[in-house]
């Protein structure tokens, strides 16, 4: 199947706090080869997201073939990014990175169930690019713009993500937009505070 440009999924700018807190899939048709999304809990379905933050560590986890995982953190939260032989370019990018640096990531949510029923949840990337300090401050100000517009949204009728957003997940929805207006305050304080915490 060809990856014509058009028919790709729009990447979702999305924090890591409320993607981490994100857990249902679902597909939209019956057809075995529909794209699956992720719920957001503020209301919106991601078949890809878009995210950019600090490459704080990377790990070749593999046994028989390189895995790399790779730990992004955002002023939210923390990213897990597994790359492997299905994603070739992002798993040489990994293994070229050094940590810490700022990336951008694009690529798709992965679910995975552990064996006490939690639901974890990743990205398997489909590119990985070293960026500058600029460009990740660019991302958290238009990331908390698209937080809150998916927030202001959430109880309007007609959204039906909100609607199964409210049906599947017990999560108070104002968290997102107060971690926006602290993610978007952390670009007054300097990088080496984001570190620490």
């Amino acid at each position: 199947m060809s990856q014509s440009a058009p028919t790709r999924e729009v990447a979702r700018r999305v924090f890591a706090q409320e993607f981490n807190d994100a857990a249902y899939t679902f597909k939209e048709s019956d057809d075995e080869r529909a794209p699956v999304y992720l719920l957001l809990p503020s209301g919106a379905q991601a078949n890809r997201v878009f995210l950019v933050g600090t490459l704080t560590e990377k790990e070749d986890v593999g046994e028989d073939n390189e895995y790399w995982r790779g730990r992004i953190v955002d002023p939210t939260g923390t990213f897990f990014v597994y790359a492997g032989q299905y994603q070739p370019e992002a798993a040489s990018a990994l293994r070229e990175l050094d940590a810490p640096s700022y990336v951008s990531i694009v690529g798709k949510p992965r679910t995975y169930e552990t064996d006490d029923g939690t639901v974890n949840v990743s990205v398997r990337p489909e590119s990985i690019s070293k960026v500058d300090a600029a460009t990740r401050d660019r991302w958290v100000v238009e990331t908390a713009e698209r937080t809150l517009e998916r927030v202001d949204r959430f109880e309007e009728e007609g959204n039906e993500y909100g609607r199964m957003a409210r049906e599947q997940y017990d999560l108070p929805v104002d968290s997102y937009r107060q971690a926006a207006i602290a993610a978007l305050q952390s670009l007054e304080t300097t990088d080496e505070l984001e570190v620490e915490a």
